[in-house]
């Protein structure tokens, strides 16, 4: 079996273009894999397109691991994010193609399962007026929904300090998010990468009486000493690693102990078999996997064949309810949050489990998607037009 080409769907939103893409094969069978650039969508097709040329067309989608290392290192350029996220959309592709052609689900490949189902958390359900009044009822409807885990960033446009005030009406938002949600579901608070250290460190024990699930991103990811700073004085496990795109990035981390969950994109890192590598390390570290996923259903089957083969692996985060969930219709067979548990269940259709219907991806048109973090207004993810 051969690869005979690729084609790309971007599928838009006001604040976040998926790029879906379909590899095709001698054969007839054809396998899907998807990604969510900020602001680099058009950069990422252009590299698919010389991609296909140089190492992509006629190579064997049963040998991953080879077509992994020729697009990574053949190039002799050094791997950022636009370069992993165009391989993680090929490599999960081919894992598609490789389950479909052997009748197994891709989970079955990678091992075998060590659960029957997966921990759920939404994000992206918090588009309201921030207020607590507004944040209580959100909160509210996502347990009701089934969820017992959920993320929020209440912390506004702060970067590097957050004045008292701000704090006070971050706490104040928090408090209304646990009062909604009870004391037995889980509350993440994400940081967004936006303060210092002294900051981030005192924000957490002011949030301590809420009891936090983690500490996402306290700090920005560049700077690892800092993070080892704030994990060295506060007891909230630290989360991070959602913008390291490359798995040999994470060796400092590995050797900080800074972190106490890794969220690796599986959508930026390289792809399935990548993150799978990654969770095998962290586990030998004593360390937990939660990816990072604010893709649509094909990135989030992806993210769940690791999730059903790695023992260390502890929750998967969900927009698709929330936002932008009519998009949820341009997939046949999108993962879907079970009420009953909050869990993703095992689904033993070969392959990822899905199939993109390019028709309905016609429906939702490349946009000049726009997500800026420190635009007041930005939880809502609506942006302003820009002239």
């Amino acid at each position: 079996m051969r690869i005979t080409g690729i084609s790309t769907h971007v599928v838009g939103t006001p604040w976040r273009n998926l790029t879906y893409v379909q590899v095709h094969t001698d054969e007839g069978l054809t396998g899907v894999g998807e990604t969510r650039m900020l602001g680099h969508t058009d950069a990422l097709i252009g590299y698919l397109r010389e991609a296909e040329a140089h190492h992509i067309l006629g190579s064997d989608p049963f040998a991953v691991e080879d077509l992994v290392r020729r697009m990574k290192y053949g190039d002799y350029g050094r791997a950022g994010e636009i370069v992993m996220s165009g391989i993680a959309v090929i490599e999960m592709a081919c894992w598609d193609i490789k389950g479909k052609a052997l009748g197994v689900p891709v989970w079955q490949l990678l091992g075998g399962k060590v659960t029957d189902k997966v921990k759920a958390y939404a994000n992206g359900w918090y588009t309201t007026e921030r207020t607590p009044e507004a944040y209580h009822k959100a909160a509210q409807g996502v347990v009701e929904r089934g969820y017992r885990a959920l993320k929020i960033d209440p912390f506004g446009t702060g970067h590097f300090e957050l004045d008292h005030q701000e704090t006070r009406y971050a706490v104040s938002l928090i408090e209304a998010v646990r009062d909604a949600i009870g004391p037995d579901a889980e509350l993440m608070l994400e940081m967004h990468g936006r303060f210092s250290p002294a900051t981030a460190v005192r924000l957490a024990k002011e949030m301590a009486p809420y009891r936090p699930a983690w500490l996402e991103e306290p700090v920005p990811p560049e700077n690892l000493k800092a993070l080892e700073k704030v994990a060295a004085k506060v007891d909230i496990p630290v989360a991070t690693g959602e913008r390291i795109h490359d798995r040999i990035e994470f060796r400092e981390l590995f050797e900080s102990q800074a972190a106490d969950i890794l969220q690796p994109d599986v959508g930026h890192i390289g792809g399935i078999w990548e993150t799978r590598k990654l969770a095998a390390t962290a586990e030998t570290h004593y360390m937990l996997v939660a990816p990072h996923n604010v893709g649509g259903p094909v990135l989030t089957a992806a993210s769940l064949q690791v999730g059903f083969t790695t023992p260390n692996f502890k929750v998967l985060e969900h927009f698709n309810d929330f936002a932008d969930a009519e998009i949820k219709k341009v997939v046949k067979g999108a993962p879907q949050v079970d009420p009953e548990d909050g869990c993703f269940h095992l689904s033993h259709a070969p392959g990822l489990g899905v199939e993109l219907d390019v028709d309905a991806a016609a429906e939702f048109p490349q946009q000049q998607a726009r997500f800026d973090l420190w635009a007041e207004g930005w939880e809502q993810r609506k942006p302003k037009e820009t002239k």
